[in-house]
This record gives C-alpha cells, sequence and structure tokens, in this order.
C-alpha cells in the first residue's frame, strides 16, 4: 500500500479498492479516476480552479428541482449526453440515427387519426408531416407507434406553460397501417433557447457560445421486434443548425421543409424513418 504522491495518485486511489466489489464498478471507477487525475496534471488546476468548479457544481444542484434537471442541461452542451447516445445506439448503415430525447416529452398523447393535426392553438405556420416507417430492407412496418412532439410557434413546449398552451398541444401518436406510412399537420418548429438562466447559461457565456437549439420536430418510433428509435428532424436553413447547443443535429437527420402552393398547408416535410430490428427477436 502505498503513500499518496503527486506522481503515483492514479495508483495509489486505485489499489484502494476493495477486492470483492462488482467487476464493471471496478472498471468504470478506475477509469474515471485515471482521467480525472490525469485531466488535473495537464492543466496544472489550481486551488482557485477547483474551489470555482465545487461552486459551479453545487450550485448546478441547488437550482435542480422536479421541473429542471441542471446536471442533464449540463451534460448536453458539454456534448456528453449525445456521446453516450451514440454508444448505446451504433445503428447498421441505412438506418435512422438516434438523437437526443430532451426534457419536454409527455407520456400519455393521444392517439389521433392518420392525417389529424396536433397544432391545438392555431399558431404557426402550417406543414404537413409525411412519409413511411421501414425495415432495412426498404419494407413497410406496420402498427409501429410514431409519437411526435414540437414546440409552438413561440417556441415554447405545452408543459413549459401550463394554462397557457393545451397539455396536448403540438402532440400525438399515429400508428402506421400495411403501407407503413404516417402523415400529420403540425406547424414548421422553430428555434428556441435552453434555459440559460442558471449556472450552465453562464457558462455558455463565460465559453461565447449561445443557448439556442435549431428547429425540430420530435419523433420517437416503437415497433414489435425492433429498437426504440427516439430522434428529431430538423429544418435545414435555421441559423442554428451547424451551432446546435446540445450537439444533437445529425446530417441525416435534416429533412426537407418544401414550401407548398395550393395545398392544404404552407410546408411539407417528407421524412422515412428506417428501424433496426432487435436481434434474435
Amino acid at each position: 500500500m502505498k503513500y499518496f504522491t503527486e506522481k503515483d495518485s492514479v495508483e495509489t486511489v486505485n489499489n484502494r479498492m476493495g477486492d470483492e466489489i462488482n467487476p464493471r464498478l471496478r472498471q468504470v471507477m478506475a477509469s474515471l479516476i485515471t482521467h480525472l487525475h490525469a485531466f488535473a496534471k495537464d492543466v496544472d488546476l489550481t486551488q482557485e480552479e477547483w474551489d470555482l468548479a465545487i461552486d459551479f457544481l453545487t450550485r448546478t444542484g441547488q437550482i435542480c428541482s422536479e421541473e429542471r434537471q441542471e446536471f442533464i442541461l449540463l451534460s448536453d452542451v458539454l456534448g456528453f449526453s449525445m456521446l453516450v447516445d451514440a454508444i448505446n445506439n451504433r445503428r447498421p448503415v441505412g438506418a435512422t440515427e438516434n438523437t437526443v430525447f430532451g426534457p419536454f416529452h409527455v407520456a400519455g398523447a393521444p392517439v389521433r387519426k392518420m392525417g389529424d393535426t396536433i397544432s391545438l392553438d392555431g399558431k404557426g405556420e402550417s406543414c404537413l408531416f409525411t412519409g413511411r416507417v421501414l425495415d432495412l430492407h426498404g419494407e413497410p412496418v406496420v402498427g409501429a407507434k410514431v409519437d411526435v412532439w414540437s414546440d409552438n410557434a413561440d417556441g415554447f413546449y405545452s408543459v413549459q406553460q401550463p394554462g397557457i398552451q393545451d397539455k396536448w398541444n403540438n402532440r400525438g401518436i399515429f400508428i402506421t397501417g400495411e403501407d407503413g406510412a404516417y402523415e400529420f399537420i403540425g406547424i414548421k418548429p422553430v428555434s428556441y433557447p435552453i434555459p440559460d438562466d442558471g449556472p450552465v447559461g453562464q457558462m455558455l457565456a463565460a465559453l461565447g457560445r449561445h443557448p439556442n437549439r435549431p428547429a425540430h420536430m420530435h419523433f420517437l418510433v416503437t415497433a414489435p421486434g425492433f429498437q426504440k428509435l427516439v430522434t428529431h428532424t430538423f429544418v435545414g436553413d435555421d441559423p442554428w443548425i451547424t451551432s446546435d447547443a446540445v450537439f444533437g443535429v445529425k446530417s441525416t437527420l435534416v429533412a426537407p421543409f418544401e414550401h407548398v402552393r395550393d395545398g392544404r398547408t404552407e410546408w411539407r416535410s417528407p421524412f422515412d424513418f428506417v428501424l433496426t430490428p432487435i436481434e434474435g427477436a
């Protein structure tokens, strides 16, 4: 057993772990300690900087509540949420990519008829969202549940404005038929800032970064025998498309938004979702 020194800090700390602990816990914690100590040595971390970090983490925890999770927001803006999502959702070529779930989904949205309108407040530029849910061979997936949600024209989700927006405004579930098709009318989404009135917002400002997310529609697509797909489709001409505050944009998820003339909506956004089978299902 060694005494602690700067040179041998990693070995000394990791050797203190017990012999009978969970092997996965040992692996994760040993790696965490190795990289954390390497970081401090790499930047010659000062005591003042460490004190500032402790204060930042303390304030991050203090602002958390049932309605707000500042630590997840911190994970998001550091790109860590997207990295964990990517590691856990590696997909074959041709399958639709995952992206972050986000904090604004509400379980139990109403199942609507195909082609129904989800925008209940009458605001925004109407948009027809249409496409198919397919397997890797291009065959339609029957009975897929397509759960969708977006902000309203003012950039707020319904859960952010209780008493102002209807709970189910810009939300709905659609079930695919034999052709695997889905279709509904919403609005062309608008960009919005993530909450930036707390420690994470202060950090972004100090880093010279903005808090904005580019306009997007959320999709949660599930079907028996297939992996759950959590994703967005993005508006390609949004000014924040290449600098999403939470790094959620992937090039394959930038969808067409076509201006419609003489149609029932102002815009049309066609996009097909390709699901990945569950191994052994």
